[in-house]
């Protein structure tokens, strides 16, 4: 199993930007102003993180904080996962065929992904 550098996942886990993906509108898309500002607040609890280790805090609290913005990171992609299953997944088993068993594949494969994590 290789891995790629940028990425750090498996390079079987991993797919060009927009393969075999539709570009319309994704299961998100109303929620995006939402995911956009707790994507803000994650980015600023790890520009947090940065601080921390530049003003010598202690071991322990930066652990609390680096165990937090995990827990906001995974959140989002619980969050995210459940609108792509509700929407993407969803929209494929109305057209039937082998379009569902792709996204059901590609879901898997995300959530395999998250575990791992």
């Amino acid at each position: 199993m290789t891995t790629t550098e940028a990425t750090g996942l498996p390079a079987e886990d991993q797919a060009p930007a927009h393969a075999g993906h539709d570009q319309g509108v994704h299961g998100y898309h109303k929620q995006k102003d939402e995911h956009l500002k707790r994507l803000r607040r994650i980015e600023g609890q790890i520009r947090g993180l940065q601080r921390m280790v530049d003003e010598d805090v202690y071991c322990i609290d930066i652990l609390t904080q680096v165990s937090a913005s995990t827990k906001a990171l995974q959140s989002f992609a619980l969050q995210l996962l459940e609108e792509h299953l509700r929407h993407c997944v969803a929209d494929a088993a109305l057209k039937g065929g082998d379009e569902i068993e792709a996204k059901v594949e590609e879901a898997t494969k995300a959530i395999a992904r998250m575990m791992r994590t």
